[in-house]
């Protein structure tokens, strides 16, 4: 099955790419989720406008991508959030809060599907969390998770 996707997908490309995938996996997976569209002549057009609204939140080019690691690796980073007398969490941290957390410690502006947690937060305390800026660069972000 052909398909276009509309999200990046790990594994197997970027928004606006054409993909070849199997057909349950396009049809039970990718479609209803919204992360691609059926190929065809007509939405081929919509590529376009895809890739370019990729360019605009995509890093330029890997020079900045090197300097925006630059920047994350000096930034400390503390997130507060609802947390048990054990140190357990009430939920876990998302991607979305780590992203407005590095924003409101004045590091840059991240696009929270460039983040990628390893294991689900879900107590108080250093966490380690990977920032993919580039497929070239990665950048490692220490987000201290307290109480508050």
């Amino acid at each position: 099955m052909k398909l276009i996707l509309t999200t990046e997908v790990s594994g197997l490309g970027a928004p606006g790419d054409i993909v070849e995938v199997k057909d349950g996996y396009g049809r039970n997976y990718l479609i209803p989720r919204g992360f691609a569209i059926r190929w065809t002549r007509g939405a081929e057009s919509q590529i376009a406008s895809i890739k370019k609204a990729r360019q605009a939140r995509e890093i330029r080019d890997l020079g900045t991508a090197k300097e925006v690691a630059g920047q994350l690796g000096g930034l400390k980073v503390v997130l507060k959030t609802r947390a048990g007398e054990a140190g357990r969490l009430f939920g876990s941290v998302t991607t979305g809060d780590i992203a407005e957390a590095v924003t409101a410690a004045g590091g840059p502006k991240l696009d929270r599907r460039r983040i990628e947690i390893g294991n689900a937060i879900k107590s108080v305390g250093s966490h380690r969390v990977s920032v993919k800026l580039h497929p070239e660069v990665s950048a490692t972000l220490d987000v201290e998770v307290v109480a508050g």
